[in-house]
């Protein structure tokens, strides 16, 4: 029995998939049956997007001092001097101010616990607030130290001429200012077609003209030759919206900043793919002898002629 490959996005075809990576590289896979053992705070926090990140912090700091605030309420506004008010209301908000100071060892003295009920909430709030800060520098810290490369992808795919023939390419463009170095490029090519009477998604690989380039200061165009070795050798663009076809993309490259190696995931379907077309210069050379990039232009092109728009022949 012959062995297909999988390269773990399943072979089984339950039914249309809108793709299989999404643009921002994140698997087109949503998760069920989870229960609590299974989520990792840590993680969470780290993955996050920043405004949610930041509205968390926010959240768990206002709710401590409202438990706390209503803690010091319950034991008595009396035995935090400094904090009488004339109205139940004004008395809670010198207890959530208090609350504040404590957890974050600020410490004004303008109010002041009296009596081991009060000064025993205190020192537990003031321990809990260091293991909490610490913490949350600690989570800082590691969403920035986390090794990431921002590529920045031409937005569709392009059918252009290539050495008297056709061929499949992508630009890739370091959105960062950090170096990348040694970059690999691997393609995948995923079509649903039918075996023995049933659908099933299969993968092959799209060959590269070179899928390694040692720097990155530029652009770099990913281009697959379209020759008869190709999977793509004869099929027009109904094929491939027949198929439905889709370019998976991995991009592993050395970040020269934090000495580590990072990866970006992305794709293309069948319906951002343009044909007949070629990519425009996104540099230029000043007159000062500089290069300049024009990141922005990474995905710009230019329709060129084709003898047959229709056949990657």
């Amino acid at each position: 029995m012959a062995i297909t490959f999988d390269p773990g996005l399943t072979q089984q075809y339950n039914g249309a998939l809108k793709r299989a990576i999404n643009q921002d590289g994140e698997f087109n896979v949503r998760r069920a049956g989870l229960t609590w053992r299974d989520f990792h705070p840590y993680l969470y926090m780290i993955n996050v997007s920043w405004p949610v990140f930041i509205g968390i912090i926010v959240l768990v700091f206002v709710l401590a001092n409202a438990l706390f605030g209503w803690i010091y309420l319950t034991i008595g506004i009396e035995h935090l001097k400094g904090a009488e008010a004339p109205s139940l209301w004004s008395q809670y908000w010198n207890a959530f101010f208090f609350s504040a100071h404590t957890l974050t060892t600020v410490g004004y003295g303008n109010i002041y616990p009296s009596g081991p009920a009060a000064n025993s909430v205190a020192t537990t709030e003031a321990l809990l607030g260091l293991l909490a800060f610490a913490i949350a520098t600690g989570l800082v810290f590691g969403r920035f130290s986390r090794p990431s490369a921002r590529i920045g992808f031409s937005k569709t795919m392009l059918v252009a001429p290539y050495q008297g023939g056709r061929s499949l390419q992508f630009r890739i463009v370091n959105r960062r200012s950090n170096n990348l170095l040694d970059l690999d490029a691997r393609l995948l090519l995923m079509t649903v077609e039918s075996t023995e009477g049933r659908l099933q998604r299969k993968f092959l690989d799209l060959e590269l003209e070179r899928p390694h380039v040692l720097f990155f200061p530029l652009t770099w165009t990913v281009v697959h030759p379209i020759t008869e070795n190709s999977p793509l050798y004869g099929k027009t663009a109904e094929d491939l919206e027949q198929l439905q076809a889709e370019v998976l993309i991995l991009i592993r490259a050395f970040d020269d900043t934090f000495g580590q190696t990072v990866q970006v995931r992305s794709s293309y379907r069948y319906d951002e793919i343009v044909w007949g077309a070629k990519f425009a210069p996104a540099f230029e050379v000043e007159s000062s002898g500089d290069l300049r990039l024009e990141v922005n232009k990474v995905g710009v092109f230019e329709r060129v002629p084709l003898e047959d728009a229709r056949a990657l022949t």
